[in-house]
């Protein structure tokens, strides 16, 4: 840069040289397997140092499909020599992100499919949720998920580190997340209620049964607290 009124020229090194991050690319691909150093260990990942002096991170989340990835950092050390999966390589935002548990296969996920979880909201779209397991994995819920009713199905209902409860009901092996229904999970409750409280052929709706029931406990209460009076006269 030339500011002729500062009389100041700007001058650069590294642009005198091939950009790393570039060169890393023409190198390297996604789903490469490729060795590397742990340089740091922090809260969010593992930093891995790469080759053209670059570092590479491990999410938490892409650690392990067993662990949390709080209880995954246990097992690494800095300056452990380890390999790691390309997952993408991102030149304009120079970052690459790498992954330990892609080198296995997940036995897991089938299993997981029906199970009742809590998870924690990370991001909030205008379609859709993104949420973060306890086991560390990922996951979405998609805006006709969100709840049973349609006028409740509005992703803004929710808030950034808000944990809420929902059931696995698939989960993708390309994007490697889970997709998790909170409708699901309502209509499974709903028919638990069914089947405690009475019969959904007899015309009652949930709300009637679960209103008689609440009514049925107002009256014993009532009763209770009249015997006690009258025990309390004798």
């Amino acid at each position: 840069e030339v500011e002729k009124e500062k009389r100041r020229i700007s001058l650069g090194l590294k642009q005198c040289q091939e950009n790393p991050w570039e060169e890393f690319e023409k190198n390297y691909k996604i789903d490469q397997i490729i060795k590397g150093n742990i340089k740091n260990i922090t809260e969010f990942g593992i930093f891995i140092q790469l080759p053209y002096n670059l570092d590479g991170m491990v999410h938490l989340s892409d650690i392990s499909w067993d662990k949390t990835g709080a209880e995954a950092l246990k097992d690494f050390k800095k300056d452990q020599s380890l390999e790691v999966k390309i997952l993408d390589i991102d030149v304009n935002k120079e970052r690459i992100g790498l992954g330990i548990k892609q080198l296995t296969k997940n036995t897991k996920t089938n299993k997981e499919i029906g199970k009742i979880v809590t998870c924690v909201v990370k991001k909030i779209g205008s379609t859709q949720i993104n949420v973060l397991l306890e086991s560390g994995l990922e996951g979405i819920v998609k805006k006709s998920n969100v709840a049973k009713m349609k006028e409740d199905q509005r992703t803004d209902r929710f808030a950034i580190d808000e944990k809420l409860d929902a059931k696995i009901i698939n989960f993708d092996k390309k994007k490697n997340l889970y997709e998790l229904s909170i409708k699901e999970l309502e209509i499974q409750e709903e028919k638990q209620a069914l089947e405690q409280y009475g019969s959904s052929s007899s015309g009652a709706s949930l709300g009637d049964i679960l209103g008689a029931e609440l009514e049925d406990k107002v009256k014993g209460m009532k009763k209770d607290s009249a015997k006690v009076k009258n025990e309390g006269k004798e």
